[in-house]
């Protein structure tokens, strides 16, 4: 089992899993910060200043909160779509950037892809026989 451990760990696409996924986790960070940090407060500005991180219903004791941020740090039921839209908006960012690289990535092989030139196909027998020919006649005159 040990060794069959070490051979998985051995293949180059652990490694490059695990790469990939440290690279998401912080590109992950970077988007997420560029959403609530940049793009929500320009939305929130466009459509009248609202702060989607701070929207929300409070389920049960709405007189006792003054805001949903409030509410959450209580630790009182409530269902903060602002925060959902807000990793909505992260998801279609990522996917985006992601398609984007992989977009990229294809038209590069593409690029640099060499035709693969097909074999040449097997001569037939009659194409055989007249080589064969043509050789006897070339040997014949070479023959003193």
């Amino acid at each position: 089992m040990l060794k069959e451990f070490r051979e998985f760990i051995n293949r180059g696409n652990v490694l490059d899993l695990a790469v990939a996924v440290v690279i998401g986790a912080a590109f992950g960070a970077v988007t997420s910060s560029l959403v609530d940090q940049v793009l929500m407060p320009v939305i929130g500005l466009i459509v009248g200043g609202v702060d989607f991180s701070n929207l929300g219903i409070i389920m049960r004791g709405r007189d006792l909160y003054d805001s949903v941020p409030e509410a959450v740090a209580a630790g009182a039921p409530v269902i903060q779509y602002g925060a959902f839209l807000n990793t909505v908006i992260n998801f279609v960012i990522v996917a985006f950037a992601m398609f984007l690289v992989v977009r990229a990535f294809n038209q590069m092989r593409r690029r640099f892809e060499r035709p693969v030139e097909a074999a040449a196909p097997e001569p037939t027998a009659e194409e055989r026989l007249l080589a064969e020919i043509r050789d006897l006649l070339a040997a014949r005159r070479e023959m003193p």
